[in-house]
């Protein structure tokens, strides 16, 4: 069988988040680590790179059940299904089911109305032994940002639609319970999916559509939940 699912939703911004872009030119005084941002526009985006890498990571961790990752091809079947594997070791790449488009902002006039689409995060690092001080600036998007987070799900395999969903809605929650982008420690990239749809835009699923969509739907009350704890 072959056909394809998307997987739409919004993914709202809770606190200041950096995913870093390039400055072909800083002066003095400049932001140190400015973030990434679409061409086109200017504004602020989210690379479907950074999200994929995320889930993946987080999923390998729960199914390893230990922090200490393998390489890629060593990762558990049902993860290298879903996101794919270059093959190195084994010689037989794998096609991943689970496809991401880059993400880009849905309210950006209304944040420029209200604060501004990012801001400037001033941070210090002390050295113990000879207290100098190390200042730094970093750009962040800021809180209350949102982006239309868009994947493509593979259908391929019949009898491994639901563990594939339910793969994919367990990393979306991990996400939501971790962080996005650069210094999670200190409190950047807290990250909540709200609005989740799912539709068949091509073949047939032989799987209840409602019930798997219930499946991404319970990701939605994580990520106010991490905030909050």
């Amino acid at each position: 069988m072959y056909g394809k699912i998307l997987i739409k939703c919004k993914m709202e911004v809770l606190t200041g988040m950096h995913i870093g872009g390039s400055s072909a030119f800083s002066a003095i005084g400049a932001v140190d680590r400015v973030v990434v941002r679409d061409s086109l526009t200017g504004e602020p985006m989210l690379p479907g790179s950074s999200l994929k890498g995320k889930m993946r990571t987080l999923l390998a961790k729960k199914l390893y059940d230990n922090y200490i990752l393998k390489d890629f091809d060593d990762d558990p079947e049902c993860i290298k299904r879903l996101f794919g594997t270059a093959g190195n070791k084994s010689g037989n790449p794998r096609n991943a089911r689970l496809q991401f488009a880059d993400a880009f902002l849905v309210n950006a006039e209304e944040l420029k109305n209200r604060t501004g689409m990012t801001e400037v995060k001033f941070e210090n690092t002390i050295n113990r032994l000879t207290s100098k001080a190390n200042p730094r600036q970093i750009e962040r998007v800021v809180r209350g940002a949102v982006f239309d987070v868009r994947m493509v799900y593979n259908m391929e395999e019949a009898s491994e639609i639901r563990e594939d969903i339910e793969n994919i809605a367990e990393a979306l929650k991990l996400v939501s319970m971790d962080y996005l982008g650069g210094h999670g420690s200190r409190g950047y990239g807290r990250v909540a999916f709200k609005d989740i749809e799912l539709e068949v835009i091509n073949g047939e699923c032989p799987e209840d559509i409602n019930g798997l969509l219930d499946l991404l739907k319970g990701v939605e009350k994580y990520g106010v939940y991490a905030l909050q704890a």
